[in-house]
């Protein structure tokens, strides 16, 4: 089978994180989700994660170079040469899609797709307000989806452009979406 090479988006909220294990562990491929990393070096207490808590606790997005850097170190890992990767919460806005292009064409590689999973605003609220989690207060929610509008619609243009875009609609059971995603990427990998 292929190495696929993904990237998943959509708000937060929209269940990226589920399907994209799901994904992962369907196509043999390494998903890589930045906000666990973030999680975990928060957790740990590093010095990235000590900054890292500071702005996601605003309910701001990391910074670029932070999170380059994180990614690019990961997609040059064995595990993830050898299997591929899902992206999960990465790139956020058309910069780092650009870093991520050029870190894999450094490598002779390209991305294979990307998709948008479609979820309104209303619905991923209450999805993330129900999850109960310390980052997830209304005003921080509220602030991440602005954020997401402002600066990670573009990033959708900007795949659009590449032909490396197809939306699928995040709304149904677990199973349903799991369903419209393993159809997509099936079509990427037979050609279609």
């Amino acid at each position: 089978m292929k190495n696929l090479r993904l990237v998943i988006l959509g708000r937060q909220g929209s269940g990226k994180g589920t399907q994209c294990l799901r994904l992962s562990e369907l196509y043999r491929t390494i998903h890589i989700s930045t906000g666990d990393m973030l999680r975990a070096a928060v957790e740990t207490q590093t010095e990235l994660g000590k900054k890292a808590k500071i702005i996601m606790d605003a309910g701001d997005l990391v910074p670029d170079e932070i999170i380059n850097g994180i990614v690019a170190e990961r997609i040059e890992m064995n595990d993830v040469l050898e299997s591929g990767f899902i992206l999960d919460g990465y790139p956020r806005t058309s910069a780092q899609a650009e870093a991520l292009e050029g870190e894999l064409l450094s490598s002779g590689l390209s991305l294979d797709l990307a998709i948008n999973l479609e979820v309104p605003v209303d619905e991923v609220t209450q999805r993330m307000l129900d999850r109960s989690r310390a980052d997830d207060t209304e005003e921080a929610i509220q602030r991440r989806l602005e954020i997401y509008e402002n600066e990670t619609a573009p990033l959708l243009e900007w795949f659009e452009e590449r032909n490396n875009l197809i939306v699928v609609d995040g709304l149904g059971t677990e199973d349903v979406v799991f369903s419209r995603l393993q159809n997509v990427i099936d079509g990427v990998i037979s050609g279609n």
